[in-house]
């Protein structure tokens, strides 16, 4: 099976480090032409310049902050207007401040609402019709293990993470007719700068080292390793290709079998 994205065209938000810029990196080699989508222009600009290309590509980026929802949708309908169509969207945000639920703040919930589900919106109005209109779209949203069994101390974002599952799944069921899948992927603890930051916090708060944290949650991953960023970029590789085409409405956890439901 050899996956071949020549030919489409992919947003992927987040793109600028971590998991979304391992996912545009895999989606470049595969030959799609990739958007990236992130707030700091100088790391747009340095990944771009990394990502695979030939002369069938034209790889390019906005910036947008999604603490800004009316901005990231102007930009976006103003290059997908001149740009038409997007056939693959990776749905991909910083996840919401550590902490429980019981002592987080209203807003909080209100700007993880927004930052997460209502940009998730914004962007898929914005790049349907044309999918619809190509019969062939995939949404994949990164989201969280944490829609299958609640994360310590991330009080708002599973909470946050829970609702944009539901999300994803009502408009599975919608957009299934013309040829469009929308699905989750969930991943588990992976080197990316959010699960330092995690260590961090969990350090700060029971007293006990980085390392000692690390080593905890190490314990608790049947693979006995963290994800590399590449290999939820496979996942979600596949899930934009042709052959998953049947594949729509499930989460799909890339966690070393640390979630212990089905």
């Amino acid at each position: 099976m050899n996956i071949d994205l020549t030919n489409k065209r992919a947003v992927v938000c987040g793109s600028s480090q971590g998991i979304g810029k391992a996912i545009a990196v895999q989606f470049a080699a595969s030959g799609a032409s990739v958007v990236l989508i992130a707030r700091n222009e100088e790391s747009l600009r340095k990944v771009l310049r990394e990502l695979p290309a030939n002369k069938k590509q034209n790889h390019n980026f906005i910036v947008a902050d999604f603490t800004d929802p009316e901005e990231l949708k102007k930009k976006l309908h103003n290059y997908v207007s001149e740009n038409p169509p997007v056939h693959i969207l990776v749905n991909n945000t910083g996840g919401p401040q550590a902490g429980e639920a019981v002592s987080a703040d209203t807003s909080q919930f209100i700007q993880a609402f927004s930052n997460h589900l209502i940009c998730n919106q914004i962007l898929v109005q914005s790049v349907v019709e044309g999918m619809k209109k190509e019969k062939y779209g995939r949404i994949i949203n990164i989201i969280s293990t944490s829609v299958k069994q609640p994360l310590k101390g991330l009080g708002v974002s599973n909470t946050i993470r829970g609702a944009v599952a539901s999300w994803a799944k009502t408009l599975a069921g919608e957009l299934a007719q013309y040829g469009i899948t929308v699905n989750n992927v969930l991943p588990g603890a992976t080197k990316t700068e959010r699960l330092f930051s995690l260590f961090k916090n969990r350090a700060a708060s029971s007293g006990k080292s980085e390392e000692e944290v690390s080593k905890e949650w190490l314990k608790e991953i049947p693979a006995m390793r963290f994800a590399e960023p590449e290999e939820l970029a496979y996942a979600v590789t596949f899930l934009a290709s042709e052959y998953a085409g049947y594949i729509n409405g499930i989460n799909v956890p890339v966690d070393g079998g640390r979630t212990l439901c089905l």
